[in-house]
């Protein structure tokens, strides 16, 4: 439906990695949760507010990654983050930006979420042949 959020884990070049779809009353960091048992030890995660969990963070910890996400404004704990690199995360919204070109997705025509998934990854696999062509 229209409320179904996709929710995405680019690399440093902006290119998905995994991608996820949620109902769009569920929270931000439960699928996250599930989409980050992947990354590589010693990453850096780079997220908006909605996505700063203690959980969310632990699992960063337990990965030996850095979790730079901005603090909730309610947060009492303090962590370390760096507007600097934070900077770095608009390669999600750009990513975002590319596949709402097509128009499947930008208007979320497909009811099912399967084929809708579908067609994300689709577009998705289109930017990674783009990207290894330019690389030639």
């Amino acid at each position: 439906g229209l409320t179904t959020k996709i929710h995405a884990i680019v690399d440093a070049d902006g290119l998905p990695v995994t991608l996820e779809l949620s109902a769009g009353q569920v929270h931000d960091s439960k699928p996250a949760l599930q989409m980050l048992k992947g990354v590589q030890e010693g990453c850096t995660i780079l997220a908006n507010k909605a996505y700063d969990s203690d959980a969310l963070r632990n699992m960063a910890k337990d990965k030996n990654a850095w979790a730079n996400i901005p603090p909730k404004v309610n947060r009492k704990k303090v962590f370390s983050f760096s507007k600097w690199v934070y900077r770095q995360r608009n390669l999600v919204e750009r990513f975002f930006a590319k596949i709402k070109q097509y128009r499947g997705i930008a208007t979320r025509c497909d009811k099912d979420p399967a084929n809708f998934l579908a067609t994300i990854k689709l577009a998705a696999t289109r930017l990674w042949i783009r990207s290894y062509e330019s690389a030639l």
